[in-house]
């Protein structure tokens, strides 16, 4: 029997073949199934399938994620959108994301390792500062506390 004569079952390798490299979400991995020609109808019973025996999780998939970005020094604006473009539902992402203060740290962190201790001493470089952390994905508002107090401490609200 030929992989054309069991084309679920495939499929289902193709996948597990994925799956073992890392995880994926559920759309991910369909995308990737249907890219290698795989019937739309054979994609869902074998995602379907696999995720009734745990091997493909969207929470699962979503705590990976989280952990592994805020690593690489990305903030939960960020984490959040990648994770929807990604097919994860919202409900399922934020018990992955760590509370404010986690992230206030975080963000001092990759500001630190970027620009220094020292304040932005210019508008333009508080301004490239702005868009850099922004960009990274961390609440403007968090970016002005971080922007707005000496090293280590709080701004005064």
């Amino acid at each position: 029997m030929t992989a054309a004569d069991d084309p679920r079952g495939d499929a289902e390798a193709v996948a597990v073949r994925l799956l073992a490299r890392r995880e994926h979400s559920e759309r991910e991995l369909a995308r990737k199934l249907a890219q290698r020609g795989h019937d739309e109808q054979v994609i869902g019973e074998v995602i379907a399938d696999l995720a009734e025996r745990g091997l493909v999780s969207d929470a699962r998939f979503a705590g990976e994620y989280v952990r592994s970005r805020s690593a690489q020094g990305y903030g939960p604006v960020r984490i959040r959108a990648e994770l929807a473009r990604r097919g994860v539902d919202e409900t399922l992402i934020e018990p992955h994301l760590p509370d404010e203060a986690v992230w206030l740290e975080q963000l001092r962190s990759v500001h630190h390792k970027r620009f220094g201790a020292d304040p932005p001493e210019t508008p333009r470089e508080r301004a490239r500062r702005t868009r850099y952390l922004l960009n990274r994905g961390f609440p403007s508002e968090q970016v002005r506390r971080v922007l707005d107090a000496p090293e280590g401490g709080e701004a005064d609200e």
